[in-house]
């Protein structure tokens, strides 16, 4: 959440929000947030555990997003892409670009690999066990040009989890 550094009073959509952590931690920073899931359960969740005035959640398709271009100063997904295949992601993310003002900041948090072959071997197979059968074709992918294709200009980016995660901050284009 700090990663975005963004301004005082900026809108903030949180795509895949789940259960609403990440919404709650930027809420808790006095932003104005929207929560977006496909999962009504999950968002029953979030709302129950829900204190803040300045957060609410919606049902909503990330690939369809129900809210006008340029409307938020930060959109971010966090650890939802590596769910999706490839013409989803792609769609998520240009609706991202979308609904983002321009010189907004985007923020995508999701798996990746660390450098040493022994790491990136243990981690891929071990996270694959578990994940959906999307995994092995978003983490062989180049995630970076596809954000790139879309607009958005990588400022910053942070391995975390000793390399098992990544953490990109963009900005959007124009």
């Amino acid at each position: 959440m700090d990663f975005t550094n963004a301004r005082n009073g900026s809108r903030i959509l949180d795509i895949a929000t789940g259960t609403g952590k990440q919404a709650f931690a930027f809420a808790k920073k006095g932003y104005d947030v929207i929560g977006i899931d496909l999962s009504e359960d999950m968002l029953k969740v979030a709302n129950k555990k829900n204190k803040y005035k300045n957060v609410r959640f919606e049902v909503a398709d990330a690939t369809n997003i129900p809210f006008e271009d340029k409307y938020f100063d930060v959109s971010c997904v966090f650890f939802a892409l590596h769910d999706m295949p490839l013409t989803i992601r792609e769609k998520v993310l240009q609706e991202m670009v979308r609904v983002t003002k321009p010189k907004g900041i985007i923020v995508i948090v999701d798996y990746a690999l660390p450098k040493n072959k022994i790491g990136r071997f243990l981690i891929y197979h071990f996270v694959k066990s578990y994940e959906s059968k999307y995994y092995p074709e978003f983490i062989k992918s180049d995630i970076r040009a596809l954000i790139r294709k879309l607009g958005i200009k990588i400022e910053k980016e942070c391995l975390v989890m000793r390399g098992a995660g990544i953490i990109l901050k963009g900005n959007k284009n124009g």
